[in-house]
């Protein structure tokens, strides 16, 4: 059965997009202790495959409003021919996610690009045009300049830019997160439930929330956002994360806030 959750009147449905193991060891891109990664394999031991890797999934997640209406938070790793093919496990099941949720695309009012790293754009734009043709496509402006496919989205007007926080529907509201990319933002459910994006990528980084990873672009400024998200979703709140094993995690008490 899809996980799902539903908060009030908001319906959040993982969509998985594909898995596989990251490109490089997972030790060389954090800087951790061993307790610490032990900490991380006992709280999530699906993120570790029997050779070492660490293992990945690639998800978007589907919040379906009152009205039928989907804002979709990322685009997946993509098809074939994607940006994310040198690395990632093309061509993703998006498409097909959608359909089994009974999810038309044509129904995605908005799409929220938590940032610009391949694995999160591939279906935004293929074969030279947007793939949700009546959605809106939102981005801080901080990550334009790395945003390969600023012209179908343009040539359509489908293109918004944000500067810093905003509100786009009854409970769901943009904050932005910056640090793993300049214009790096996430997604508040009903002050509840943050979809993360890239805010945290690995286990550890909820356990021990100031340990650095390698492909952020500013550490500092990304530690920074995650202390302070997290800090602010409090005991109660759940995080629903592309990468790690679960889709929707309660914040845990052994967390190094």
């Amino acid at each position: 059965m899809r996980p799902t959750m539903i908060l009030d009147d908001i319906e959040i449905i993982m969509l998985e997009d594909g898995s596989g193991p990251f490109f490089s060891p997972r030790e060389e891109v954090f800087p951790a202790t061993p307790e610490q990664w032990a900490d991380a394999d006992a709280f999530d031991p699906g993120a570790r495959t029997e050779d070492g890797e660490w293992l990945l999934r690639f998800r978007c997640f589907a919040l379906r409003r009152p009205n039928g209406r989907v804002v979709l938070v990322d685009a997946g790793i993509g098809p074939a021919d994607a940006p994310s093919a040198s690395w990632a496990p093309v061509p993703g099941r998006l498409p097909e996610e959608l359909a089994d949720a009974g999810i038309e695309r044509d129904d995605v009012e908005t799409v929220v690009l938590t940032h610009v790293h391949t694995d999160h754009i591939g279906w935004a734009v293929t074969g030279g045009t947007p793939y949700f043709r009546n959605a809106r496509y939102l981005l801080q402006s901080a990550d334009l300049p790395t945003f390969a496919f600023t012209g179908p989205l343009t040539a359509t007007g489908q293109l918004d830019l944000l500067d810093g926080d905003a509100r786009l529907a009854p409970g769901i509201e943009i904050l932005a997160t910056p640090g793993h990319t300049p214009g790096h933002q996430s997604v508040l459910v009903h002050d509840r439930l943050l979809v993360t994006g890239d805010l945290l990528v690995h286990a550890l980084q909820l356990l021990h929330p100031t340990i650095e990873y390698a492909h952020e672009v500013d550490p500092a400024l990304a530690r920074t956002s995650r202390l302070a998200a997290l800090g602010a979703l409090g005991g109660d709140g759940i995080l629903a994360t592309p990468h790690l094993t679960e889709p929707f995690l309660r914040m845990p008490a052994t967390s190094a806030l």
